[in-house]
């Protein structure tokens, strides 16, 4: 059989898109189908304390259909499955059996939700027809961008990077004692197609270096993790990333500036815990977990909505349809915070996976909370506008509402202005570890490095330190937003049962706040 290649998305294309308007016009009470089909080609190594341990080169493709269809209650019916290179041939016959299970699926989930809704009385009303918001429709064609190809890259020179990577940190010094490399580097091509007539191909390039160091002397132990990753070639790690929003080395000058950090912090003292809120100031980095946690998962719709309230949680800006925080100060009026596919990031993309232009959406606009990142059927049910936010990791799997590129944005102090304003606090630089509450009013999280200030000025360095606040007082308490914004990879953000890993971008400026210090004492 011929090889899994990017290539077949030209040759199935069109005939995905004339698929998806014939099947539902043959289906019986199908108002809506749409089919997503998807071919990766990556390649991926490891090494570990200076050994090689895995290498290889993939390719695998999957494919996902969505039926709505039923009377008088339409519903949706799911169907998706991974490719094998032999099926390939059989792909036309393979979509029209998904589609005709996911029909059926959706027929008996709208049977099920009318007879509900008659033996219900007073929560009749929460089963309802959720229609699609309309959308363009439209057909589009995105490449990919890079200026190495990723399939181009010798398999020998991903393997050779990422152990000479690893032999270096393990020589660089004695107190090293584990060090871990993983890249990757792949191209990635999506083709949506709906019966609305919408017909959608886009091509992503993504590269990735994973770094994990760890220190140890004296009886003090500290790992860091951290990752290098742009949607872009093999460039990202032989080269780092330069963009508007930030700057990274390469691959080997960002392992060995995370391993000087881990040497330094296994000298350092542990962090104090202080019994009140202090004056606090966190970099750009710290800032990207921080936004990610407490606005991105917070601003998706269906968490909001209570969809994935049993395993995940629920939304601090939302209780229900009558009682939420739009159009109400929920920060200080410094702090403005969006979402936006478009941005140069882990989260970029120009269409989401059911066809919707990617748009930047507002959530904070001074302080004054704004809305949501939605799908369709959220838009229409929250009477907002599509923002194009629903993906999947694979094209299997089920779209959830995911943050694209969520960010705090830029204000007018500058960083170092901020910290010379400071008699008495605290700088965090780096984000290790997120603890959140239920519906992450609150939070928990750990820096990588914590310095005290004092009359202006750095002082000490302290290990194993983070802050602890509510979310909404942490952000009314902002008293100035830097000029820097920056953005930075997210690998692993998780959501959704089964588990859906998906990567995005999370930045924002310099912050000062104040919170709870909370330390290693």
């Amino acid at each position: 059989m011929p090889p899994l290649r990017i290539e077949l998305i030209e040759e199935f294309r069109d005939h995905l898109a004339a698929l998806a308007a014939d099947l539902c016009r043959r289906l019986p009470a199908c108002r809506y189908l749409d089919i997503r089909f998807e071919v990766t080609e990556v390649q991926r190594a490891t090494a570990e304390d200076g050994s090689p341990r895995a290498s290889g080169r993939e390719a695998r493709a999957a494919f996902g259909v969505r039926v709505i269809a039923g009377d008088p209650l339409p519903a949706p019916g799911y169907v998706g499955r991974r490719l094998a290179p032999d099926e390939m041939p059989h792909l036309s016959r393979l979509l029209r059996a998904a589609c005709r299970r996911a029909h059926a699926r959706a027929v008996a989930a709208a049977a099920g939700k009318t007879a509900m809704r008659r033996s219900l009385s007073r929560l009749a009303r929460t089963l309802a027809d959720l229609p699609l918001a309309p959308i363009p429709v439209l057909r589009d064609t995105v490449p990919a961008s890079f200026r190495i190809d990723p399939r181009q890259v010798p398999l020998e020179a991903v393997a050779a990077l990422a152990l000479e990577t690893s032999r270096s940190l393990k020589e660089q010094h004695p107190a090293l004692v584990h060090n871990a490399i993983h890249l990757l580097t792949e191209r990635t091509r999506h083709c949506f197609a709906s019966s609305e007539g919408a017909c959608l191909d886009q091509e992503q390039a993504l590269t990735e270096g994973q770094v994990t160091v760890v220190a140890e002397r004296e009886g003090v132990s500290q790992e860091l993790t951290d990752v290098l990753g742009h949607p872009a070639g093999w460039e990202v790690l032989t080269d780092g990333v330069s963009t508007p929003y930030g700057a990274s080395l390469h691959l080997p000058a960002f392992a060995f500036a995370l391993a000087e950090d881990a040497l330094a912090l296994t000298a350092a003292p542990a962090c104090p815990t202080t019994e009140s809120e202090v004056v606090v100031v966190t970099d750009p980095h710290y800032n990207a977990l921080l936004c990610h946690e407490i606005i991105g998962h917070p601003c998706e719709a269906d968490r909001a909505l209570k969809m994935e309230a049993a395993y995940a949680g629920r939304s601090w800006l939302l209780t229900d349809l009558t009682r939420h925080r739009v159009g109400e100060p929920i920060a200080s009026p410094l702090v403005t915070a969006y979402s936006d596919p478009a941005l140069p990031a882990y989260g970029q993309y120009r269409y989401d996976h059911e066809g919707t232009p990617g748009k930047r959406a507002l959530h904070i606009e001074g302080g004054v909370f704004r809305g949501f990142l939605h799908s369709r059927q959220t838009a229409a049910l929250l009477q907002a506008e599509p923002n194009g936010a629903y993906t999947a990791t694979r094209a299997d799997l089920v779209p959830l509402i995911r943050m694209n590129n969520t960010v705090f944005a830029a204000g007018t102090s500058d960083p170092a202005g901020m910290i010379a304003e400071v008699d008495e606090g605290y700088y965090l630089v780096g984000h290790r570890t997120p603890s959140i509450a239920e519906s992450r009013e609150q939070f928990r999280i750990s820096a990588m490095k914590v310095y005290e200030i004092r009359r202006g000025e750095l002082g000490r360095l302290y290990r194993d330190g983070g802050l602890a606040a509510g979310s909404r007082a942490f952000l009314s308490a902002v008293d100035a937003v830097g000029s820097d914004l920056s953005l930075f990879p997210i690998p692993n953000c998780g959501k959704g049962q089964p588990m859906q890993t998906k990567r995005v971008g999370n930045g924002g400026p310099t912050l000062r706040s104040r919170a709870r210090l909370v330390g290693g004492t």
